[in-house]
């Protein structure tokens, strides 16, 4: 699909396809490992519709947003009916904070706090769960690992 037909959809509210799924691993300082299958957004048009519209995700799923380098950025949950938990992430997946429980439909920015490359996009109580925290590091195909 072009992406101004994706535009188009997005801009009348309709769904568009679902972007393909690659494996992700949050690995704990404590070395435990969570295996998450995720969308990858990067692109801005992938990046801006992100998981609007979604009214569901499977516990272990997610999206990961690649900005091809570090940055700041901010993510709002317009449109998006789920909470989520955004966990941004360095270029090494090195995790430098996690937004828990974000609002569903807000406007409000919510900032990665610090320059990131990564942001992944999870339901919302997942790093409760799993014990994610900053200093944590997800593994990813994309990822490229501090020497």
């Amino acid at each position: 699909m072009s992406r101004l037909v994706s535009a188009f959809l997005l801009l009348i509210g309709l769904a568009v396809p679902a972007l393909a799924d690659t494996p992700l691993t949050v690995v704990t300082k404590d070395g435990e490992s969570h295996a998450f299958t995720v969308e990858i957004a990067d692109d801005p048009m992938e990046r801006a519709r992100g998981l609007m519209f979604r009214e569901e995700m499977a516990p272990d799923h997610g999206m990961l947003f690649d900005f091809a380098r570090e940055q700041p950025v901010s993510f709002w949950m317009k449109n998006t009916p789920l909470s989520l938990d955004m966990i941004f992430a360095k270029a090494d997946g090195t995790i430098v904070r996690i937004a828990e429980n974000t609002t569903p439909h807000s406007t409000d920015a919510v900032p990665s706090g610090a320059p990131v490359r990564f942001v992944l996009e999870v339901v919302a109580g997942t790093s409760d769960r799993l014990g994610i925290a900053p200093g944590d590091r997800i593994e990813h195909a994309r990822v490229t690992p501090a020497e």
